[in-house]
């Protein structure tokens, strides 16, 4: 018997307060009778509910729609967010070494240890809570009014580590600057739920695995900015730093405060971005909003003047249950499992990617991208060995899986990267000494490795949780996937640095090559987890949540039209 059943039980359709019993207290039966007729609306607006299933007609223009100025305006707002992402993520890997210089000349221009793994963690920090918090909020207020709001907390902490400094006594640049690289990690954590939510819901099917991966890839360029605009800097300052090291204060200072430049740019569209129209449709039932939206996408004019004349009388409002959503769905082995498929791959994936990203130096130093011993040599060499991986093997990692993955398919790009870099870690591992004599070979392997992070995993693991859960959970879903992610990448930080020091003096990295089999290993795991997750090449998100809707007796709760009213709250049964 289903909820409806049940309550239809209870309330006889040939019931009404005359059939009261005449003997009754009038009072009673007035509010009886009251009861009744509230009940008997809420029933009447639940069987029409539950009856309609929803207009998604209005999505077809969507799902049709080629490349227009909407499309580049989304490709815009969400990819400028991941850009500045990536920027002032991979920045902080090219800084350390200055700050060494300027702050830490006692401990041989080093930070310690502890010192540089919470300088370079505690934006991982912040984006763990940046991606749980806004992935929660976009299921639960809406993107729209979310949107935008974490581009500003990403401008506030960029602003505020690249103006970070000491008082006379108290605090110093290292702990201001760490407490600001967790909020900007704040920011960047919510960009990741709610960007990938955006643009998976204002693409059509056929391209919407390319158009994510086209945001994503934004990261690279990101990444290669960081690294030219460091180049760029250092060179400016050649005779300074050389006459005074103390000048590079001014240089990391710069390098740092580039970074808010194209959030700044964009923050504007951010906020006025119009609310998905999926998301009009299965969470707030207003199928007129989500039908002027699509016309504003399509530059429809004549759909949004007929429409905007009906929308007051069409509308129907509901009540939101993402909490019971959320659990109803993932009481489903088949749904949680795949939740656990998206977050250990990117757990996994983290731990290798953000271990060799964030102390690329060390590796690159291997490699023989070493200076002559001078301050500004050996920035400018580790600077330009960064530049050489990203041009040749990060950057078009990226672009392959934007131009691949709507033919080959998330799931087969993804099983084969894990593959490849499970190989190519295990030959770094052992014949790293062998390597380390032939550096065009090292350099060779190790940009291949970088390549198939991102012609991969990295990729893949972004653009999947924006596809595979229902509107109602996938922002909330995908903030957890990219939370786990971000697990590994704190994970990595702090023990990185202290497992390639086992057995050697501090500064030798004499665990390396067994952290390299390490990764190897866990690469490996990642292909195994990759078997847990579905295939969405060429679905619309409509076919995909049917395919994961598979409990008929709670499927109200996650179906379009799913707001149930508390009839029981009401009054006594008639």
């Amino acid at each position: 018997m289903s909820h409806l059943d049940g309550i239809h039980s209870h309330h006889p359709t040939s019931a009404t307060p005359s059939d009261l019993p005449s003997n009754l207290d009038a009072g009673c039966k007035v509010n009886v009778g009251a009861d009744y007729n509230r009940a008997s609306s809420d029933l009447s607006a639940v069987d029409t509910l539950n009856r309609s299933q929803p207009d998604t007609s209005n999505l077809a223009d969507l799902e049709e729609q080629s490349w227009n100025w909407f499309t580049i305006r989304t490709l815009i707002t969400s990819g400028t967010g991941f850009f500045t992402d990536a920027y002032d993520i991979f920045i902080i890997n090219l800084v350390v070494p200055m700050l060494g210089y300027v702050y830490f000349k006692q401990n041989g221009n080093h930070l310690p240890a502890g010192t540089e793994g919470m300088v370079k963690g505690m934006a991982s920090f912040g984006t763990l809570v940046g991606q749980l918090v806004f992935g929660y909020l976009g299921d639960a207020v809406g993107r729209q009014k979310i949107y935008g709001f974490e581009l500003l907390i990403i401008i506030l902490g960029t602003l505020c580590c690249a103006m970070s400094g000491s008082n006379a006594k108290g605090s110093s640049v290292i702990q201001y600057l760490t407490f600001w690289r967790f909020v900007l990690g704040v920011g960047i954590g919510g960009d990741y739920p709610m960007s990938a939510t955006v643009t998976s819901e204002w693409s059509s099917a056929s391209r919407r695995g390319q158009l994510m991966s086209i945001i994503f890839s934004m990261q690279g360029l990101g990444n290669l900015m960081a690294s030219l605009v460091t180049i760029i800097v250092l060179a400016c300052f050649k005779s300074a730093i050389i006459s005074d090291v103390d000048n590079l204060d001014i240089v990391w200072r710069n390098c740092v405060g580039v970074g808010c430049v194209p959030a700044v740019s964009t923050v504007y569209l951010r906020l006025t971005m119009p609310e998905s129209p999926r998301y009009s449709i299965d969470v707030e039932n207003d199928v007129e909003k989500a039908k002027l939206a699509v016309a504003r996408a399509t530059a429809n004019s004549t759909v949004q003047s007929q429409n905007a004349a009906v929308a007051p009388t069409s509308r129907v409002k509901a009540k939101r249950v993402h909490h019971h959503a959320f659990v109803v769905y993932f009481s489903n082995w088949k749904n949680l499992k795949v939740l656990i498929g998206t977050s250990m791959t990117w757990f996994l994936l983290d731990i290798a990617f953000y271990g060799i990203s964030l102390n690329q130096s060390y590796v690159l130093n291997a490699m023989g991208f070493v200076g002559d011993g001078t301050v500004y040599d050996d920035l400018w060499k580790t600077t330009l060995g960064n530049l050489t991986v990203a041009c040749l093997g990060f950057v078009p990692g990226y672009w392959f899986t934007v131009f691949l993955i709507e033919k080959m398919g998330r799931k087969r790009i993804q099983f084969m990267g894990f593959g490849m870099l499970t190989i190519l870690f295990v030959i770094l591992s052992a014949a790293f000494s062998q390597l380390k004599k032939t550096v065009a070979l090292f350099v060779a392997i190790f940009t291949l490795a970088q390549f198939f992070f991102n012609f991969g995993p990295n990729t893949t693991t972004f653009v999947v949780p924006g596809e595979v859960f229902p509107t109602r959970v996938r922002a909330t879903a995908h903030g957890i996937s990219a939370a786990s992610g971000k697990l590994g990448a704190i994970l990595a930080t702090f023990g990185f640095n202290k497992l390639v020091e086992i057995g050697g003096e501090t500064g030798d990295h004499a665990f390396l090559p067994q952290t390299l089999g390490i990764f190897a290993a866990i690469m490996g795991l990642g292909f195994v987890f990759t078997f847990l997750i579905p295939e969405t090449k060429g679905m619309s998100l409509e076919q995909i949540e049917q395919r994961g809707n598979s409990q008929p007796k709670d499927e109200a709760i996650l179906s379009h039209n799913s707001p149930i009213p508390d009839v029981e709250s009401h009054g006594p049964h008639v």
